[in-house]
């Protein structure tokens, strides 16, 4: 049975770029756990604070308080879309590398910070607070960024050969074409996860919070 075109440049694209995923892969893991570590060097007073506002969130939660879930979708979408689409700029840029692989570990940090704290302070109620409100979205999110960002890496990679390596006589266009494409994918991704952020996740965490405040 023959591969869809699509299935092929897929595992084409896996295949050429391994190494690479594995280092942006590791690389965000290691954003998570700083996130996570960063949450004990927080002083009392610093955790009260962003607890109490925390504990504020949820009670508008609880009222129904928050944005629409329109609202939601809309501001979770643009969000990751200017988010990855800075990424995605950057990879055409050769001096964009460095930051692109910046902007991935900060992400991962923001996850691992946020899911660190809740856990911190809640403790089991905040892992179940976490896997309903941030992992979600994230299953979307996460693989959203870390596609986009090998590509990035891999097309940043190839505009350096070329600039550097004259002999090299790789088709940019067909590249740049592929690159592209990803973006697309990327944007496939980020619409499942702000559907997921504006009408399921708030449906999740008000049941939980009600459990929790019994």
């Amino acid at each position: 049975m023959k591969r869809r075109p699509f299935q092929k440049a897929s595992i084409s694209h896996f295949r050429e770029n391994s190494s690479i995923y594995l280092f942006v892969i590791i690389l965000f893991l290691m954003g998570v756990i700083f996130g996570a570590i960063v949450v004990n060097s927080l002083s009392l007073e610093q955790k009260q604070d962003l607890y109490f506002y925390l504990n504020r969130f949820f009670g508008q939660v609880l009222e129904g308080e928050v944005a629409s879930s329109s609202e939601m979708f809309q501001q979770s979408f643009f969000h990751n879309l200017k988010y990855l689409g800075f990424i995605w700029i950057l990879g055409i840029s050769i001096i964009g590398l460095p930051i692109v692989l910046v902007l991935l570990f900060l992400k991962g940090m923001v996850i691992g910070f946020t899911v660190g704290f809740l856990v911190n302070q809640m403790e089991l109620q905040g892992f179940a607070v976490s896997f309903v409100s941030i992992m979600p979205q994230n299953m979307f999110l996460i693989p959203a960024f870390i596609i986009l960002s090998t590509a990035s890496v891999a097309f940043s990679l190839k505009l350096i050969r070329q600039q550097f390596f004259k002999g090299m006589n790789e088709p940019v266009s067909a590249a740049f074409l592929r690159y592209s494409i990803t973006m697309v994918v990327a944007v496939i991704f980020i619409t499942g996860a702000a559907t997921v952020e504006g009408y399921v996740s708030p449906l999740l965490m008000k049941t939980v919070m009600s459990a929790i405040q019994r």
